[in-house]
This record gives structure tokens, C-alpha cells and sequence, in this order.
């Protein structure tokens, strides 16, 4: 087909990867908890075995129904399956490197790890909030969940219960002190 047909600005339809907007750091492991695994894990499920055979039945009916090039049900499905299918590679890709840390059996300790659900106390603002480090794709900040990347995560990793420590932010430090860490299994 000739590029006469294709605006230049807009990019080609092609099977290009997936943007990953929440890289693991390079050298680590993709640490999930089980909640999130199983999550990633029925995603993939739903994808793989409900949706894709669903939309391929569809698209080869409207592929059976004549020019292809005016379909619409054919071309959307096209570009549906194509959207699955780089999804599901994502999903696969997660899965396959996960490696899964179940914070209710690690040992009693007041020190602060992945899986660890923490409450703060803010110095400066008096404000108190309870905390939950998880993986990168079970982070939720509305429901207290933060990936044990970000930046808050990073600052409470190894404090333990009573320490003080620095979050760095663009508005400025902020003081926190862990006042408890504890570790059960999250929802």
C-alpha cells in the first residue's frame, strides 16, 4: 500500500512493546504481594481465556462478511486484539519475573520491609497515616498503598518503630516517625 494513504502524523499501527510506566529498577526483582500476584494473575486469566476467544470469533465473523476495509466491527476487533494481545505480553512479563513475599509469614520484627503496613507520624504537619509498602503494580495511594519504590517507601525502608526520617519532596523535607510496623496479610 502506498504511504499517500497515511497522515504523517500519526503513528503506525504496528505491534510496537507495551510502555512500561511503572519499571522494576534495573538489577531488582519484581517483589508482589500474594493479593497482587493473584490480581496480575486473574487479569491474565480474564484476557487470555474469556475476552481474546470472544473478540477472535468476532473478527472472524466480520472478516467473513466481505471488504474488510469498510468494516467497522473488523477493524475495531483488529485493533482490540492487538491492545489484548500487548497487554497480555505485559501480564506475562510481570508474572514470569514476580517474585511473590507473603508479609504474614515473614518474623516478628519492628523494622520496616516490603510487605510491611507502617503507621507515621508527620513532625511537621501532626498529621498520622498508616501506610502499606507494596509492588509496583499493586500501588494505590487512595487506599494506602505505595510501591516500595516511591519515595516515601524508600525513606521508611530499614527504620524501625520510634525513628525519625527524612522524606525528601519537591515542597520540601518532611520529618516522619515510624510509631508502628506491622505485617499481615493484605486484602
Amino acid at each position: 500500500m502506498s504511504k499517500a494513504f497515511f497522515k504523517e502524523d500519526t503513528p503506525p499501527d504496528d505491534d510496537e512493546e507495551f510502555v512500561d510506566a511503572n519499571p522494576v529498577p534495573a538489577g531488582s526483582k519484581n517483589y508482589m504481594t500474594p493479593a497482587g500476584h493473584a490480581q496480575l494473575q486473574a487479569e491474565f486469566d480474564q484476557l487470555w481465556k474469556v475476552e481474546r476467544p470472544k473478540l477472535v470469533e468476532t473478527v472472524a465473523w466480520a472478516a467473513s462478511n466481505g471488504d474488510r476495509s469498510e468494516n467497522g466491527d473488523y477493524l475495531y476487533g483488529k485493533k482490540r486484539l492487538r491492545e489484548i494481545d500487548r497487554r497480555l505480553r505485559f501480564l506475562g512479563k510481570r508474572l514470569d519475573n514476580a517474585e511473590v513475599v507473603d508479609p504474614a509469614t515473614r518474623d516478628a520484627t519492628d523494622q520496616v520491609f516490603f510487605g510491611a503496613t507502617v503507621d507515621i507520624f508527620d513532625i511537621d504537619s501532626g498529621e498520622e497515616q498508616t501506610v502499606s509498602i507494596v509492588g509496583i503494580d499493586e500501588a494505590d495511594v487512595g487506599r494506602g498503598r505505595i510501591s516500595w519504590v516511591s519515595p516515601m517507601a524508600r525513606a521508611l525502608l530499614k527504620a524501625r518503630e520510634g525513628d525519625s526520617v527524612t522524606l525528601r519532596t519537591p515542597g520540601g523535607d518532611r520529618r516522619l516517625e515510624v510509631s508502628a510496623v506491622r505485617y499481615a496479610a493484605l486484602d
